[in-house]
């Protein structure tokens, strides 16, 4: 549905504007945003950091090697950014997998700035 115009004048018989009503909407926020982090440990194995990121993170093989080596070579390293839902479910399996595997895997979240 079009606003309906609405004449303006500005008082001159000669000059008319026409004008459009609109109404304005609030602005609505994006969600907030949440890094999923890796962290790096002295026990974890390399390769399990590769599978880990591969099954859930949706990496390739190429991809998640890279970034296991940023893990080991400074620490900790984003691998994905998501909704609060989405950051939280990751942190789990991630988490719950290398629990299972029994490796000290430590995967964290934290909110975007």
């Amino acid at each position: 549905m079009l606003p309906t115009p609405v004449m303006m004048s500005d008082h001159s018989d000669d000059d008319t504007e026409f004008g459009v009503l609109t109404k304005t909407r609030p602005k609505t926020q994006r969600p907030p945003r949440y890094k999923v982090l890796l962290l790096n440990d002295d026990y974890t194995p390399m390769e399990f950091v590769v599978m880990v990121l591969e099954r859930f993170f949706n990496m390739t093989h190429a991809e998640a090697f890279e970034v296991m080596l940023t893990v080991h070579k400074k620490g900790v390293a984003v691998v994905g950014v998501f909704s609060h839902e989405i950051a939280e479910t990751k942190v789990g399996q991630v988490m719950d997998f290398a629990h299972r595997h029994q490796h000290p895997l430590q995967c964290t979240m934290e909110k975007e700035e």
